[in-house]
């Protein structure tokens, strides 16, 4: 097999898509892909002659997303997710393994400068945690999020699966035990005070004493159903921080502040690289042979309070 002509209507494409969304298992991913996979399709169908899937076909699709104005993240995404599609077209004898080779080397775009990204001063982080009203239930919820968010430094896919059997105490101290993150990663996350005092204050509201520690709320201030979604916890957060002063923030944004005012409270770099369970942990660990410190876990040098 020399070349293959894509035909992205046919069952057998539908097939190598649904095999490369299977393939990863963030929701947020999944979606990413989807959309990425199905511009790509769509691009083919207007060239003529139809071209094959080649190296050659990919890189004038990346071509044409850089025309469009798209930045480095965007366009490197789209590229992945038609690697993986070679690569499942190699795999069930539908393109020769040299071609999908060819496209699997293919370099996406090279970002240009360093994102800075969002980050909360201290007061704007006070601001950020007093912003919901907790005199209601919707409220008392909102804010233990939030804290949760600036002072465990959780991706919001992580607040959402967060259960209660989660948090238990390690080393004199209570912690989110066992969490699993991006890519299967697994992390125990300490926990301030201040953080299991507003879970606490909400869960007692609730009655909530085992399953996932955030639920819905509906319009009538009453808890429905047994979990939020990551898109939910993203979107509760934009009021507040348009209130607080800060608006755009997300919940990526939080993860941030978290780290950074870790490191401006003192604490170790290795520590915070564990705290938020990032890849380079595990290279850290070997090299240096790194224990994680819950005793003096570095998020209890945030210095934020709840108002009573």
């Amino acid at each position: 097999m020399n070349d293959l002509i894509v035909v992205p209507q046919t069952n057998q494409w539908r097939k190598l898509k649904a095999l490369v969304l299977d393939s990863v298992s963030s929701p947020i991913t999944k979606r990413v892909y989807n959309l990425g996979l199905d511009e790509f399709f769509g691009w083919l169908s207007v060239q003529e002659p139809r071209p094959g899937f080649t190296k050659a076909t990919v890189s004038s699709w990346r071509v044409a997303l850089e025309a469009r104005g798209l930045g480095a993240v965007s366009i490197n995404v789209r590229i992945t997710a038609v690697r993986k599609l070679a690569v499942e077209a190699a795999d069930n004898g539908l393109l020769a393994p040299e071609l999908a080779n060819g496209i699997t080397r293919m370099k996406g775009v090279a970002s240009k400068g360093v994102r800075l990204g969002n980050w909360l001063s201290l007061r704007q982080a006070q601001a950020l945690l007093n912003a919901p009203d907790i005199a209601t239930v919707k409220g008392m919820r909102d804010r233990a999020i939030i804290a949760v968010l600036l002072g465990c430094g959780l991706r919001r896919s992580e607040v959402a699966a967060l259960t209660t059997e989660h948090i238990q105490q390690r080393d004199g101290r209570w912690c989110i035990v066992d969490l699993f993150g991006k890519h299967g990663r697994v992390r125990t996350v300490p926990m301030p005070v201040w953080v299991k005092v507003a879970i606490d204050a909400w869960t007692a509201l609730v009655n909530v004493s085992s399953g996932y520690v955030f639920r819905p709320v509906n319009r009538g201030d009453q808890t429905v159903g047994e979990r939020l979604s990551g898109k939910v916890v993203w979107q509760l957060l934009r009021p507040y921080a348009s209130a607080a002063g800060v608006p755009g923030i997300a919940p990526h944004d939080c993860r941030r502040t978290a780290a950074k005012l870790c490191r401006a409270a003192g604490g170790e770099l290795e520590q915070i690289q564990l705290l938020l369970g990032h890849a380079s942990v595990q290279t850290t660990e070997r090299y240096l042979g790194t224990k994680q410190d819950l005793v003096n876990a570095p998020n209890d040098g945030i210095k934020l309070r709840l108002a009573m």
